[in-house]
């Protein structure tokens, strides 16, 4: 809690659970649920789950990142209605940010409350690696953030921080909490561990960041579209689920593992090679990366001016 920033946090068995049972708790008969239509599949689930606990929980989708179609459907919305805008800092896919500046606008505007989830933005954005806030000079902060352990801190579990009464409430109302056993002790502190290395050594967030540039530069001065990332995660978007698949066994072959996306995760014509990074690689491993993608990729017709 102290390191987010918030009064108090609370700990779930995985990153999962804990936007599973945080949603779940907090929406509650006829809330409205304003969410992004690229959030990550948890976030959903936990949506999913509060309209079955209460009924009739209303849930809006928006276009991905597009604030004037986030204000169309919060104006639609009874203004003594309960309003929770979720969305992720970092889009697990595409790599892109949350537009947070406006988002926080909008929800102070239309009196919604305003739930990040940081699974990939923990240990990647600001200068101090705390996320999407900072990456915007903690000019605004949202109402609650979640993370994952399972990303930065190399573990398992994850926490929802916020205000104490607010973490208080979910403690208590939370079903995937109350009714599923606790963290390992040897998951927490590793977690813990992990933590004082991120404040004590802050150059690893600069290292992945330096890395994030060279690799989307890179890519791009290739011929590879990369869609609009600003981070580690990178894609190289390569078209239908066989193209991907390809090259996806290519690279493997040549001893680079990457994750292909394919349906129902992406849309048909929109598979991709998702590509992450440590802040370890070095630029001999990147250099290495660059060069074998292109002549793989050269060789399926994937890159820009080959295509159609």
């Amino acid at each position: 809690a102290e390191w987010s920033g918030f009064e108090a946090a609370l700990c779930f068995t995985t990153g999962y659970q804990t936007n599973l049972g945080a949603i779940s708790a907090l929406a509650g008969k006829g809330d409205h649920v304003i969410s992004d239509k690229l959030n990550h599949a948890s976030i959903m689930d936990g949506i999913f789950l509060s309209k079955g606990f209460a009924g009739n929980v209303n849930l809006h989708r928006y276009r991905h990142n597009d604030m004037k179609d986030l204000e169309a459907r919060l104006q639609k919305i009874p203004e003594d209605e309960g309003k929770l805008i979720v969305t992720d800092g970092v889009f697990s896919m595409e790599g892109d940010v949350a537009r947070l500046l406006e988002m926080r606008a909008l929800a102070d505007k239309y009196k919604a409350a305003l739930y990040l989830d940081e699974a990939h933005s923990v240990g990647v954005l600001g200068k101090s690696g705390r996320g999407t806030a900072e990456h915007f000079d903690n000019k605004v902060q949202p109402d609650l953030t979640m993370c994952t352990f399972s990303k930065t801190f190399g573990s398992i579990g994850g926490y929802v921080a916020g205000p104490a009464e607010v973490i208080d409430y979910i403690k208590h109302f939370a079903r995937p909490l109350i009714f599923s056993a606790s963290m390992p002790p040897a998951n927490l502190a590793s977690v813990m561990a992990s933590l004082d290395i991120l404040e004590a050594e802050p150059e690893r967030v600069l290292r992945l960041q330096e890395i994030a540039r060279k690799m989307i530069d890179g890519f791009q001065s290739l011929g590879f579209d990369t869609g609009v990332t600003e981070t580690p995660i990178i894609p190289l978007v390569t078209g239908t689920p066989e193209q991907t698949i390809r090259f996806w066994h290519a690279l493997f072959n040549r001893g680079i593992y990457t994750n292909p996306v394919i349906p129902p995760a992406v849309p048909p014509n929109r598979c991709l090679i998702r590509t992450s990074y440590m802040s370890l690689h070095t630029d001999d491993d990147l250099d290495f990366f660059l060069k074998t993608a292109a002549e793989e990729a050269e060789k399926l017709g994937l890159l820009n001016g080959q295509k159609g």
